[in-house]
């Protein structure tokens, strides 16, 4: 025990004396091995292992080539400060503060962010003010320092505003905030840069001389009604005469600001909403209608203006058939007066003019000039049609002759649309849904069709090999598995329980999702018991011990087990 603890002295001396001889500082913890070696206390900085990851200052940058004596002067790491003005002059003088990394990166001195860093600040740089150099507003004893400058317009502008003259910025009173009036997103401080949305200056009220409306200087109060500028407008307009009509002095009612005031609205809020100046009635020309020059006293009866137009059409002969003299019964005001051949009016309206009735010609079916008395029956005007039709022949099949049954309106009154009413024995639905009688009528006949399915699918139910319906024994009954849905899937074969095995009852309802999953191969008349439950042939083996023609096979199971129980 006496030699054991003059051991530990010694231990401890000798540890205190390497301590005493860390010239890195006490707090220094590192392995001498991880930058030294035994043959020479000098570090080879590229295989060195340490990470100046650790100690919360990156090496990155231009600080990545710089020499570790640059920053620790002395051998105390510890003692190394890491602030940017310990190590670098601040050449800004304090005037921007002291963390360099605000603006700079360790990779160049040069700043990239001016706009974005006057943003942070404030004072976004953009219209004149991102055109201009630093120093316009940064006066300082040199090109480096950034004196702090106010964010007011007037603290760079007051000069410009004293000196202003048109307008006398000061006799008029005007605000020093600038902003008020100039638009700073503009390169130029003159009208066309002015702050004038309460009024825009826009096309005819683009005016390049402010004295043009505010005379004499005056800036505030000035009215914003169409009058107080255009009396004299007012006054002098005689095509029409404003004044005789009795217009109201609320130019904006009809005039648009082009230039020159025109072309006019002749409508508006006030004029013409009673009668809309649309289609063939958009008039440049308040005489065409007006030829009183009276404005206000004109019936709004078509007849009153068209009654020439009335008497003299002859395609159909207005006057011989009776027709009323309300012209938007018939016709509409799109230019040229197209007919509408009643549309919503009295006319037609129990015979819609659609697609391929949609005719221009009054004549082709009114052709003896009678348009009071005619017959909307199909056959009055489609008899030849419907006896001269061969596919199907009309006649012979004894389809009725009311065509809507099966017929649209479109030209060529195609496709037609089966009903059901043709068609109570065989539903054309799915993929029976056929444009073509011929497809299942291919012998011309349409009494005598067998809506049997292999009737016409014979040749699909030979051909088909996934699965083999031939081979396989399925009924040709193709509606007992199959759907009119287009492929003629999803089948679902209902017969599986009855003739094989069941699948949609007992233990194996609803454990499935496709044919595959038994039938693993792909194929109908080999299947897999054993690939489904997963049973190991050993303990197979060891549960059929002593059964007499046991195989561990798919079709030994279904032999013993052919209602799917366990």
């Amino acid at each position: 025990m006496k030699y054991f603890k003059v051991y530990i002295l010694i231990q401890l001396f000798a540890n205190m004396a390497l301590q005493a001889q860390n010239p890195h500082g006490d707090s220094f913890k590192a392995d001498c091995n991880s930058c030294h070696t035994s043959e020479s206390w000098e570090v080879d900085f590229r295989n060195t292992g340490f990470q100046h990851d650790t100690t919360g200052f990156i090496l990155d940058g231009q600080h990545s080539e710089t020499s570790c004596i640059s920053c620790h002067e002395t051998l105390v790491f510890s003692a190394a400060p890491n602030q940017c003005a310990s190590c670098h002059t601040d050449v800004h003088s304090m005037t921007v503060g002291n963390d360099c990394i605000r603006c700079h990166t360790t990779e160049t001195w040069l700043v990239d962010i001016i706009p974005e860093l006057h943003e942070q600040n404030g004072f976004p740089l953009f219209g004149v003010h991102d055109q201009i150099s630093c120093a316009e507003c940064h006066t300082s004893q040199n090109t480096l320092q950034w004196n702090r400058v106010g964010g007011e317009c007037a603290d760079c502008h007051m000069a410009d505003f004293q000196a202003t003259t048109e307008p006398n910025h000061i006799e008029s009173g005007f605000s020093t905030e600038c902003i008020e009036c100039h638009l700073p997103t503009t390169e130029v401080w003159s009208p066309g840069g002015l702050f004038h949305d309460f009024f825009p200056l826009t096309q005819g009220h683009d005016i390049a001389d402010c004295n043009e409306c505010h005379t004499p200087g005056t800036y505030e109060g000035l009215s914003s009604e169409c009058v107080d500028c255009h009396l004299k407008d007012y006054n002098n307009t005689i095509n029409p005469n404003h004044q005789a009509a009795n217009f109201d002095m609320n130019c904006a009612s009809c005039h648009s600001t082009l230039p020159g005031w025109s072309p006019t609205t002749m409508g508006g809020e006030i004029f013409h909403d009673f009668f809309p100046l649309t289609g063939g009635h958009n008039i440049q020309d308040c005489a065409e209608c007006h030829n009183t020059n009276d404005y206000s006293d004109i019936s709004s009866e078509c007849i009153s203006c068209h009654v020439e137009d009335f008497n003299r059409t002859e395609n159909p002969d207005h006057l011989r058939a009776n027709f009323g003299t309300s012209c938007t019964d018939c016709h509409t005001t799109d230019i040229g007066w197209k007919s509408t051949l009643g549309g919503d009016g009295e006319f037609h309206s129990s015979f819609p003019l659609t697609l391929g009735h949609d005719i221009s010609t009054c004549t082709e079916c009114h052709t003896s000039g009678e348009y009071t008395a005619i017959s909307n029956e199909c056959s009055t005007c489609h008899q030849t049609d419907y006896l001269n039709t061969t596919n199907p022949n009309h006649t012979e099949v004894n389809i009725g002759t009311d065509c809507i049954n099966c017929h649209t309106t479109n030209p060529g009154w195609m496709p037609a649309d089966f009903p059901s009413s043709l068609h109570t024995q065989f539903p054309l639905t799915g993929v029976h849904n056929i444009s073509s009688c011929t497809e299942c009528h291919n012998t011309g006949s349409y009494a005598d069709a067998s809506s049997e399915c292999v009737s016409c699918h014979i040749d699909d139910y030979n051909q088909t090999s996934d699965p083999n319906h031939s081979s396989s024994g399925f009924n040709t009954d193709c509606a007992s598995c199959h759907s009119t849905s287009s492929g003629w899937t999803p089948a679902s074969f209902r017969d599986h329980d009855s003739q094989y095995f069941p699948i949609y009852r007992g233990n194996h309802r609803g454990e499935w999702n496709s044919c595959y999953e038994c039938h693993v191969d792909q194929t109908y008349d080999t299947f897999s018991c054993i690939d489904c439950h997963e049973h190991r042939q050993s303990k197979m083996d060891d549960e059929h011990r002593g059964r007499r023609n046991y195989v561990y096979e798919s079709n030994a199971c279904f032999a013993c087990h052919p209602d799917g129980d366990d």
